[in-house]
């Protein structure tokens, strides 16, 4: 057998969670502490980045040495293949605009336990590159107040390689939970495609529940529920795989009956795992509805669809339908202690082309659904201005038009944000490609201008676009070269049905924690002592297109939120 011969030149540092650690480039340790600081119920994050220049396979461990272990967890960030980095529209605040391998996806390591210590194993140490530990310290709502040590020991072969040490403060108050909706579009039908299960299944629920409770567990409180499959990003004339939760009966004499059994396992689901809002899926199709979403019924005894790309969407059929729908679904919302909390959109993403189509579907359930909040993402003011729609949800290099209006007393006190594709310049978004302080912000955004809710499209979509087939999001992370890396989806699909977190992930947990330590903040001392803490010397530097692009003044903005709270408990 060859024996490998070792020779090991080795450096590591500690860097933000900002930092997005390239293989091929030393990190800047920019806006890195040795201190952190966190309320009770935060997880604080921070990365250890290394390089080595090995001749050979080798993998390391890592020792967890601190009084509060437990609450300390490891990951490798892995690289992921980024095929499309972004679209021809870029700014200069990307990392890279070539395609490559980039750090993403936090995969789980290895872990050996006793008493005494916490081990990690297999950790890589690739030749010549940079790679990096994302730690995560869970600070739980029941830990005492104070400083505690934290030290990560790395060693190869019983060897020392390195040791880096930060303190955690824990401070005395609880973060509080998310005042303002947050969602990004579950896409359950992708889930049960990947892992090859049946809709409804007892596998298939577990497997929900998982992914659901995670997008919990990180500060996202409204779950899209699809009442009907939603007719979301799919080809006109194809469909996406059935997950129609409301089950519905064609009678002998052309009414209809519903059942609500699998939608009541749904909102069950979703409060253990910590939704509180739920948004019904579209009632019309995307980009101008136009048509009906695909509805399946039983019809004399036979499960068939009554409604589709076929349906005139300002027909009497379909109107006769919704109507009766909305007056079985308005009592059951009630009976599961959701009437106030859900939420309702007519068609996604309409053009002021579009502007009377959208207009005929608004008018068809607005009766029905008078007293609910209705909300659709959208760019024009036009919609607002027509009183189409009661909040928009505006694309973010759109709302200066809402903002401005709002500022003039036109309404718009739920004016709310959205990202995706169509927002590559200046605003805050998600790409794999962008800096991490670029993804952050957003929570600082929310909370200056005031936004009552943010919405993504992406938490799972593992389609190409239209949903012409499935993909494998260990080997596309674009939509199969639609949309940039990073747009279609923030978790992967682990093994065993569980969602492997990613680096964007914690990321977007990071801002709302920032939006709900504001918050707290605000509670305590008013909104004018958290509006100096964005912006300390006086003079705006924080609007939706213009923030200092770097991961200093984040780090310090949170920890100036931070010690005003502490001084004010």
């Amino acid at each position: 057998m060859r024996k490998w011969r070792m020779k090991m030149n080795f450096k590591a540092v500690n860097v933000s969670p900002m930092e997005k650690v390239f293989s091929t480039a030393a990190p800047s340790e920019e806006g890195a502490r040795e201190k952190l600081s966190g309320l009770k119920g935060e997880i604080v994050s921070f990365q250890i980045a290394y390089y080595a220049e090995s001749q050979g396979f080798a993998r390391a461990e890592a020792e967890v040495i601190s009084p509060i272990r437990e609450q300390v967890q490891l990951r490798k960030v892995a690289l992921v293949p980024c095929e499309y980095p972004c679209g021809p529209v870029v700014d200069e605040d990307y990392i890279t605009t070539a395609p490559g391998l980039y750090p993403d996806r936090l995969e789980k390591l290895e872990k050996v336990s006793d008493e005494e210590k916490d081990i990690y194993k297999e950790i890589p140490l690739i030749h010549a590159q940079w790679r990096s530990l994302w730690v995560d310290v869970e600070l739980s709502e029941d830990m005492e107040a104070g400083t505690y040590p934290l030290t990560i020991r790395l060693t190869y072969k019983g060897e020392v390689l390195t040791e880096k040490t930060v303190e955690v403060e824990v401070i005395g108050a609880v973060l509080p939970a998310m005042k303002v909706p947050h969602t990004e579009w579950f896409h359950s039908d992708c889930l049960a495609d990947y892992y090859g299960v049946e809709v409804f299944s007892e596998e298939y629920w577990r497997i929900v529940e998982n992914f659901v409770r995670t997008a919990g567990r990180h500060r996202y409180n409204m779950l899209l529920t699809p009442i009907f499959t939603p007719p979301l990003d799919t080809a006109v004339g194809g469909e996406r795989r059935t997950v129609q939760l409301v089950d519905v009966r064609v009678q002998a004499d052309g009414s209809y009956a519903f059942g609500f059994e699998k939608l009541e396992r749904w909102v069950e689901m979703a409060k253990r795992c910590g939704i509180r809002f739920f948004e019904m899926s579209h009632l019309f199709t995307q980009w101008g509805a136009t048509a009906a979403p695909k509805i399946m019924a039983e019809k004399d005894g036979i499960c068939q669809q009554i409604f589709g790309w076929d349906t005139d969407a300002a027909g009497e059929a379909y109107r006769a339908f919704l109507h009766a729908f909305l007056e079985a679904l308005k009592p059951e919302l009630k009976k599961l202690g959701i009437e106030n909390e859900t939420y309702f959109h007519v068609s996604d993403e309409p053009s002021m082309e579009q502007i009377d189509s959208y207009r005929a579907a608004k008018e068809a359930v607005a009766e029905d659904l008078k007293g609910y909040g209705m909300f659709d993402a959208l760019s024009d003011y036009g919609f607002y201005e027509q009183g189409l729609v009661q909040q928009p949800v505006c694309g973010l290099n759109h709302i200066a038009p809402f903002l401005k209006a709002r500022e003039e007393g036109k309404g718009l006190e739920k004016l709310w944000g959205y990202y995706c594709v169509g927002q590559p310049e200046k605003v805050t978004n998600r790409f794999i490609v962008q800096p991490g302080y670029r993804t952050r912000v957003l929570g600082a955004q929310m909370y200056k201008y005031e936004l009552a809710g943010f919405l993504q499209w992406g938490y799972n979509f593992y389609n190409s676009a239209f949903s012409l087939h499935p993909i494998d999001p260990y080997r596309c992370t674009d939509a199969d070269g639609a949309f940039p890396s990073g747009d279609p989806f923030i978790v992967y699909p682990g093994p065993g049905g569980m969602p492997e977190e990613s680096q964007r992930l914690m990321l977007m947990d990071e801002a709302m924690s920032d939006l709900c330590a504001m918050n707290l903040l605000e509670d305590l001392c008013g909104r004018e002592t958290v509006l100096a803490c964005l912006e300390p010397d006086g003079k705006e530097i924080l609007t939706i297109e213009e923030y200092p692009r770097n991961r200093e003044y984040l780090t310090a903005v949170r920890e100036r939120v931070n010690r005003k709270i502490a001084e004010n408990l």
